[in-house]
């Protein structure tokens, strides 16, 4: 299977490499921005929140980019739709990683002590499924026959993701150690919050499935 890219379009395939790299570095900070709230490294985690909304900002404008680009010279016409349609979709990464810390940030929901390692296991497989799903993305590009297995481990970190979530929302609602309801409630909804992260990953990786296998045909 030949590569996407022609040398006509090197220049397209750095460009989408940096903004893959925006991409994987939303997911890395997304984790060390949970990481800092739960250990309560207040200044830490907000510097985290302003540096993901930074590279939201530069992923937007480096999306756009590449869209006129593509338009502009006519490059690479028989994938075209497809590069654009799968980097809209993996713009919804960026956004809600970003989205996640700035409900952290606004929030400021009280974590109990027994729940603490539960939050980030949670955060580190949505993590885990944005990393593979940004490499499945980059291999697409180079190798898509590979992009099965980088789809797989996303399959993998999303369901593990939802087991995780499950448990620890029974363990909130089972406890008597949070006596509110309320404050039950809100560790339901940030517990959905990380989850989501997967969820949104596993769901761009289903559409990479389909162009991967269009290319293939």
């Amino acid at each position: 299977m030949p590569k996407i890219f022609s040398s006509k379009s090197k220049q397209l395939e750095t460009e989408i490499d940096s903004y893959l790299d925006r991409v994987n570095t939303a997911g890395l900070l997304f984790l060390e921005g949970i990481k800092a709230y739960i250990e309560g490294k207040t200044e830490y985690f907000e510097k985290k929140y302003i540096e993901i909304s930074d590279i939201e900002s530069e992923a937007d404008e480096k999306r756009r980019e590449i869209k006129q680009k593509l338009y502009t010279y006519m490059l690479i016409p028989e994938s075209r739709g497809d590069v654009l349609g799968l980097l809209e979709n993996i713009d919804d990464i960026v956004d809600i990683c970003e989205k996640v810390l700035e409900q952290f940030s606004i929030e400021t929901p009280e974590i109990p002590e027994f729940l603490k390692s539960d939050f980030l296991k949670l955060a580190e497989l949505s993590s885990k499924s944005v990393e593979e799903l940004v490499k499945g993305t980059q291999v697409f590009f180079r190798q898509v026959n590979m992009v099965s297995n980088y789809v797989n481990k996303v399959h993998f970190y999303e369901h593990e993701a939802d087991d995780v979530e499950e448990q620890l929302k029974r363990k909130v609602f089972a406890s008597a150690e949070i006596e509110k309801f309320s404050h039950k409630v809100h560790m339901r909804y940030f517990t959905e919050k990380i989850a989501a992260v997967s969820d949104v990953a596993e769901s761009v990786c289903e559409r990479l499935s389909v162009y991967a296998i269009k290319r293939r045909i």
